[in-house]
């Protein structure tokens, strides 16, 4: 078991491209699903979207989400209200950078780590620097 990501944006193509990206770093049969666009193909997030892949990718471990916008955020804070109690407290929004959160994310995820470790991998890209 470990830690699931799910990554909401209001793109489906950047949801999945950072998907595939995080997938490249992490190990096989780790849970890393998009949450992007809406279910007619538009731009935008959709709640009832981000709970399905949050309860595909909570295999007891819990669910780290990176999200792109702050509208993002909202639409994950709504799709946690239809979680229950036990899967609500294994679910957690990191703020941090979507790519780079992700792919820490991911790395910690794929070692094992529990669930607050992985949050603070996630957390610890925001003070990376490119340049």
């Amino acid at each position: 078991m470990m830690v699931g990501i799910v990554i909401v944006s209001h793109s489906a193509k950047i949801a999945e491209g950072i998907c595939d990206l995080a997938r490249q770093m992490g190990r096989e049969g780790q849970i890393i699903l998009p949450a992007g666009g809406m279910p007619d193909g538009g731009i935008g997030t959709d709640a009832m979207l981000i709970y399905k892949s949050l309860i595909d990718a909570d295999d007891g471990d819990g669910v780290i989400v990176l999200a792109d916008l702050g509208s993002a955020v909202l639409s994950t804070e709504t799709a946690f209200e239809f979680l229950c109690e036990e899967q609500r407290s294994r679910v957690a929004i990191a703020d941090a950078p979507v790519v780079e959160g992700a792919i820490l994310a991911t790395v910690q995820a794929s070692v094992g780590a529990a669930l607050p470790e992985v949050m603070e991998a996630a957390i610890s890209a925001r003070e990376l620097k490119k340049v």
